[in-house]
C-alpha cells in the first residue's frame, strides 16, 4: 500500500486525484500551515480514523498565507471533511469561514474547519481542549478553581482565559507582559464572570496584572491553578515563569508546553509539592474535540493517546 507524503502543497491539491491515485485510503482530513512538517497531528488522527473504521485519512498540506482561500475551496472539490489550521493562518480563517461557534468567536480564532454541504463551519477546540486536559490531569472542573492565566495576552492565553471565563471559574486572574493586552481581554470577558451564584471575596474576581514578581505574588494567596500558556521554559536557559520560592504545594500547574516533557515550571512546582502536568493532554483533546466536531460521533480517545504518545 503506498503511504502519503509527508507533506502536500496547494500545487498538489490542484491535481488531488491524480496525486493521491495510488493510496488505497483516501485523505479526507487535513492540516493547513507554514511551516507544517512539525505537526503532530497525522500520528493522532490517523489511529483514531483506522479505530474508528472511517475509511479514510489525515495528511499535512502546506499552505502560504496567500493560498488560503483557495485550498479551503480545493478541500470541498475534492471531498474532504474538513481540516485543522495552525500558524499562521488561525486569525485569517476566521474571516473566510462562513459561521463558526460561539467558542470561536470568543477566542476569535479558528483552528478546526468542518465542510458542511456548501459551508465551511469554524470551531476553536483549544478552549475546551484545555477544560478537558484540566478534568484529566487534576480530576477537577475549571468551573471550581481560582486560576491564574501567564501569557493572556493573546493566542493559546486567550483560548484558556476565555473557557475558564466561560465555565466561570471561581477567580480568573490573567498575566502579561504587556498589561494593556490583558486589561483588555479582562474587558471582553467580564460579562462571563457575572455569576449571581458566586460570591465576590475579599479579591476581586477578575484582575489584570504585569508579569511581575511582586504583583503575581499579591494574587498567589488566592490562586488554585496556574496555567503557563507562554513558549518559555522550552529552553533549559529560560528564567522563570513563577519564582519558584513563591509555588504552594497546594497549586496546580498545567504548563501547555509539551516539548520539553518536563519543563522549569514543573519541575519547580514538583520540587515545591505541587502537582504539575505538560500540555500533551491538551494536544490530545484538542485532537479528540476536533474528530468528534467532524464525525459527531465519540473519538476512539484511547486509540488517538496512543498514538500521539508513540509520536515523540
Amino acid at each position: 500500500m503506498a503511504e502519503p507524503k509527508d507533506v502536500y502543497t496547494i500545487e498538489d491539491l490542484r491535481n488531488w486525484k491524480e496525486v493521491t491515485a495510488d493510496l488505497d485510503i483516501p485523505p479526507r482530513l487535513s492540516v493547513f500551515g507554514d511551516p507544517v512538517q512539525h505537526s503532530k497531528s497525522p500520528q493522532l488522527h490517523n489511529p483514531g480514523l483506522e479505530a474508528a473504521g472511517l475509511g479514510c485519512q489525515y495528511v499535512r498540506i502546506h499552505v502560504l498565507e496567500g493560498e488560503l482561500e483557495e485550498a479551503l475551496s480545493l478541500l470541498k472539490e475534492n471531498d474532504f471533511v474538513g481540516t485543522n489550521v495552525t500558524i499562521p493562518h488561525k486569525q485569517a480563517i476566521f474571516e473566510a469561514v462562513d459561521d463558526i461557534t460561539d467558542v470561536a468567536r470568543r477566542v476569535g480564532a479558528v483552528n478546526t474547519v468542518a465542510i458542511d454541504g456548501d459551508q465551511f463551519i469554524g470551531h476553536n477546540t483549544d478552549a475546551p481542549g484545555l477544560k478537558k486536559a484540566i478534568r484529566e490531569e487534576f480530576s477537577i472542573d475549571l468551573s471550581d478553581l481560582r486560576v491564574m492565566v501567564v501569557g493572556a495576552g493573546g493566542g493559546a492565553g486567550k483560548a484558556a482565559s476565555v473557557q475558564c471565563a466561560m465555565d466561570h471559574c471561581e477567580r480568573l486572574v490573567l498575566v502579561n507582559r504587556t498589561v494593556e493586552k490583558a486589561e483588555a481581554l479582562a474587558g471582553e470577558l467580564k460579562d462571563l464572570m457575572i455569576d449571581p451564584d458566586k460570591l465576590e471575596g475579599p479579591a476581586g474576581r477578575l484582575l489584570a496584572i504585569p508579569w511581575e514578581e511582586k504583583a503575581i505574588e499579591r494574587e498567589l494567596e488566592n490562586i488554585d491553578l496556574i496555567i503557563n500558556a507562554t513558549s518559555v521554559g522550552m529552553k533549559r536557559t529560560d528564567p522563570e515563569v513563577i519564582p519558584s520560592q513563591l509555588i504552594e504545594p497546594h497549586h496546580l500547574i498545567y504548563d501547555m508546553i509539551y516539548s520539553p516533557a518536563r519543563t522549569r515550571l514543573m519541575a519547580d512546582a514538583e520540587e515545591a509539592g505541587a502537582k504539575a502536568a505538560n500540555g500533551l493532554s491538551m494536544l490530545l483533546w484538542q485532537g479528540v474535540l476536533a474528530f468528534e466536531f467532524w464525525f459527531n460521533r465519540s473519538a476512539p480517545v484511547e486509540a488517538m493517546r496512543k498514538g500521539l504518545i508513540s509520536s515523540f
